[in-house]
């Protein structure tokens, strides 16, 4: 009777991991961290939408304040938006992906200067290549984002 106990947590056990590891297989390598900026000013959150896109928004920012309050998005071509807090802002839009380790079709949003631009994305082990770009990939400008935890 003890041994057929055991096998019976052992079987669950198994279950438990097994839909663990299916999880995180259905996780993609994009959403499972969080990423610094080039400048490691900002950190990134990426996830997937229920329309099967990705998205990312600002969780974490080196320096959150300005003049003593939370900083927000005042470079908004939007006048209406230019008091949106920057952290939480959406700033990857609309991803699809593209193989194994590329995402295309997204836009991103530069809250430096409150513009938007044409964007692909390309994983490469523990940086992500964000080429920012207006009409052409050729003509645009990629930075490196580096996994922050």
């Amino acid at each position: 009777m003890h041994a057929k106990h055991l096998l019976h947590l052992l079987f669950i056990a198994a279950i438990m991991f097994g839909a663990k590891t299916m999880a995180l297989a259905q996780t993609d390598q994009l959403e499972r961290n969080l990423w610094f900026n080039e400048e490691k000013t900002a950190k990134i959150k990426v996830y997937k939408a229920t329309d099967g896109k990705f998205y990312g928004k600002i969780v974490w920012l080196k320096e959150p304040n300005r003049d003593g309050k939370p900083k927000t998005d005042i470079n908004n071509p939007d006048k209406a938006r230019q008091n949106d807090p920057v952290m939480g802002l959406l700033i990857l839009k609309g991803f699809k992906k593209d193989g194994e380790k590329g995402y295309e079709d997204g836009k991103i949003y530069d809250p430096t200067n409150g513009k938007t631009y044409s964007c692909k994305m390309t994983l490469d082990g523990d940086v992500l290549d964000v080429r920012g770009y207006v009409g052409f990939s050729l003509l645009g400008r990629t930075t490196k984002w580096t996994k922050a935890e």
